[in-house]
């Protein structure tokens, strides 16, 4: 699918700050293509969906470049690395092969669907509910958390790969479900984002090279959107970090929400 170049930097910038926040940048960018750019096609969105994903990727492996050496350093010298090290490669292994094979299951029962052109009221009907699921949860996170990354156990790992499996689905919202989800598992503030973001890599590159990356044809005006969503990622990533500990957006998801599944009777 080919935009121009400010349709890109705008899809862009939508993903890099919507990933992060507990707002799907899925949905909002499901949302953006069916009202404004009448792009209603299933196949189209998922697409377009990852190929953004791969900007907040890459702003992901930047802003946690340390962590993310400490793993290639702990696959191969296992015994002699850290507790928590080991506990978060796990973690991130386990998680992922759980939540790619969720992912897949519901990604090819969305292409089954497929032939179906969905309406712009339709799609914002359907991502306003799981809108309103996300903020719902996020209103019972624990603000205060005793866990850090060395405490995970194999049952935080399975708990959260199905909740990033689940998030495949437009509208859910990845980051906000698998935060919250730390956060009900008393995992702190800190812990539980640095978490969400490093699940967050594996997953859609995986994601890219089997659904995106055989007819990927990168062309000049698409860099921009993937630059656009890397530059506005890590910006937000870093603001997030910053003010982890203050931050709620569980009201305002919901308002959203609400405001969404309105506008459709109007």
């Amino acid at each position: 699918m080919e935009f121009t170049i400010l349709q890109y930097l705008i899809l862009g910038a939508v993903q890099g700050i919507t990933e992060w926040l507990p707002l799907s940048s899925s949905g909002m960018l499901v949302l953006i293509l069916a009202n404004f750019f009448n792009i209603t096609s299933a196949s189209a969105l998922v697409t377009t969906s990852l190929f953004f994903h791969l900007g907040t990727s890459l702003a992901a492996i930047v802003y946690l470049r340390k962590e993310i050496s400490r793993f290639f350093k702990t696959i191969f010298n296992y015994k002699n690395s850290k507790l928590e090290d080991k506990n978060v490669l796990k973690f991130l292994i386990v998680s992922t092969l759980i939540s790619g094979i969720l992912g897949i299951i519901l990604v090819m029962l969305f292409y089954y669907f497929t032939h179906i052109e969905l309406t712009g009221k339709t799609i914002s009907f359907a991502v306003g509910l799981m809108l309103l699921f996300t903020g719902i949860i996020q209103i019972k996170k624990r603000k205060i958390g005793l866990r850090k990354a060395k405490n995970l156990k194999t049952g935080d790992s399975v708990l959260l790969g199905l909740v990033q499996g689940i998030a495949a689905l437009p509208g859910l919202s990845r980051s906000g479900i698998t935060v919250s989800t730390l956060l009900l598992r008393k995992f702190d503030d800190t812990t539980a984002l640095k978490l969400s973001f490093l699940m967050s890599i594996p997953i859609v590159l995986i994601a890219n090279i089997f659904l995106n990356i055989p007819n990927l044809i990168l062309t000049s005006t698409a860099i921009y959107g993937l630059l656009a969503s890397f530059v506005f990622g890590i910006l937000t990533i870093s603001f997030l970090m910053k003010l982890s500990k203050k931050i709620n957006f569980s009201w305002f998801v919901i308002i959203f929400a609400i405001l969404m599944l309105l506008s459709v009777f109007v």
